[in-house]
């Protein structure tokens, strides 16, 4: 066994690409994924779970069809399963997620920022 923090920065420093989650590391069945996020993302819900948006750098909104909220740096919000959402950054935003093993980012819904599961860095 291998005794070695997960730096966040040295991993953020490994990618470019925006929109496609990488897993830093996994906690029974649930794993810890870096993603860089600018612009907007699809409107989408995950029916059996819920997902959280921990801030790492930058500034991120998350849309809801009756709402909004704000998140920086330091900050975390777990959205609730089934709810409807849209993750906007109008800068790169660097964020961590914490969801289920084999998650679909844009959960029900199929686009081409539908990224590929189980992506480890």
């Amino acid at each position: 066994m291998e005794f070695e923090p997960v730096n966040f920065r040295e991993k953020l420093n490994l990618f470019d690409e925006q929109w496609t989650p990488k897993i830093i590391a996994q906690m029974n069945d649930y794993q810890f994924k870096l993603v860089k996020i600018e612009g907007e993302f699809v409107w989408h819900s995950h029916a059996e779970t819920d997902e959280v948006f921990v801030v790492l750098a930058g500034e991120m909104v998350i849309e809801f069809r009756n709402g909004r909220i704000h998140l920086h740096p330091g900050e975390l919000f777990v959205v609730p399963k089934g709810v409807e959402h849209k993750p906007v950054a109008e800068n790169e935003c660097h964020i961590l997620l914490v969801e289920p093993a084999g998650l679909v980012n844009t959960g029900d819904t199929a686009s081409e920022l539908t990224a590929p599961n189980d992506v480890w860095i």
